[in-house]
């Protein structure tokens, strides 16, 4: 109750200041009659909303071989591993035919991204003196933290060569993962509000359009399991974790995540949108800002985080936020 009480006393301070402060700024009026004001005004905004965030998931394991044999049977085809462990368990080797050796990172994205999540932000700026039409804002956006689980992460056909049947192209399945990832962004933006040529005014909606850039930084986690058992093979990442007693490897990840890599990008930023003054200088804001950021890269990271190997990526992700908000200009 006591954190609602100061919440509210913080509200009415906002809303209730600006009518102390002098809003009555220096202008003059123009020969066709359009006022014109000659004083910068202080912008402060506070928004929230839904993110809706969309990718092309990209394969950025780097080379890696895998070995296959394909069932005679059935034409399905398995890894090495599994099919050490089919004949372990007493199956008949001649049921499979070594199919050869492929590049997994060759194999494309099963699903792209798509999530959607919980957004705020907030901006602080000024208008322009001689053109309140313009406002320049620095701004801060945050992306809540969404999840990417995929089995598998890989799927598609792939050339094999070197078995017995020959060169081939085979469908394989590869990797599962469970990915997190949140994203904030630092921008500068300039914004044009439409209005005819005078001051803001009170129960009128005014549009929007603005344009600028940002700092993206995107907390990424992942957890990697070899559930078709085509990773165990390779060396190098037999470092990312343990073998167990059927040959495959059990990657350990770090359990903070303060451990992982953060990736960084410059953002471009695009806004449209519209405003309704409820009080003086106090406007309800309704946008949609839709922010552009070339690649967001997700690591394979041993338990001490002494080991990183890129593995996936989103390319071309946009974030379409859509937000509501309060804005004030004293």
């Amino acid at each position: 109750m006591k954190f609602k009480k100061s919440l509210f006393s913080v509200l009415m301070v906002m809303c209730i200041a600006p009518a102390f402060a002098g809003w009555e700024y220096n202008g003059y009026y123009l020969d066709d009659g359009y006022y014109t004001e000659n004083t910068t005004r202080f912008v402060i905004g506070f928004r929230g909303g839904l993110s809706w965030a969309n990718a092309k998931i990209k394969n950025d394991m780097g080379s890696l071989d895998g070995y296959y044999y394909l069932d005679l049977n059935t034409n399905d085809v398995i890894s090495f591993k599994a099919y050490e462990a089919y004949i372990d368990e007493g199956g008949d080797p001649s049921d499979y035919a070594y199919a050869g050796v492929g590049d997994l990172s060759t194999l494309p994205a099963k699903e792209n991204f798509s999530k959607l999540a919980f957004t705020a932000g907030g901006s602080v700026g000024l208008t322009l003196p001689n053109n309140p039409h313009w406002r320049l804002e620095a701004g801060y956006d945050h992306i809540a933290e969404t999840s990417y689980n995929q089995i598998p992460l890989f799927e598609g056909d792939m050339n094999v060569s070197g078995g017995e049947i020959g060169d081939a192209v085979v469908h394989v399945a590869s990797t599962g993962a469970t990915a997190t990832i949140s994203t904030d962004i630092v921008s500068a933006m300039a914004f044009y509000d439409f209005f005819d040529g005078k001051q803001k005014s009170l129960n009128t909606i005014m549009p929007y359009v603005g344009l600028g850039l940002g700092y993206a930084a995107s907390k990424t986690t992942l957890k990697l399991s070899d559930i078709y058992g085509d990773l165990s093979t390779d060396s190098d990442l037999q470092n990312y974790g343990t073998v167990d007693a059927n040959g495959v490897i059990q990657f350990e990840s770090p359990s903070d995540k303060s451990k992982y890599p953060t990736s960084t990008n410059i953002a471009v930023i695009g806004a449209l949108g519209a405003s309704y003054g409820i009080a003086e200088y106090t406007y309800l804001d309704f946008g949609v800002r839709v922010m552009y950021i070339p690649k967001i890269t997700w690591e394979l990271v041993n338990s001490d985080a002494s080991l990183h190997r890129e593995w996936f990526s989103a390319k071309d992700m946009f974030y379409t936020n859509l937000s509501f908000g309060l804005r004030f200009e004293f």
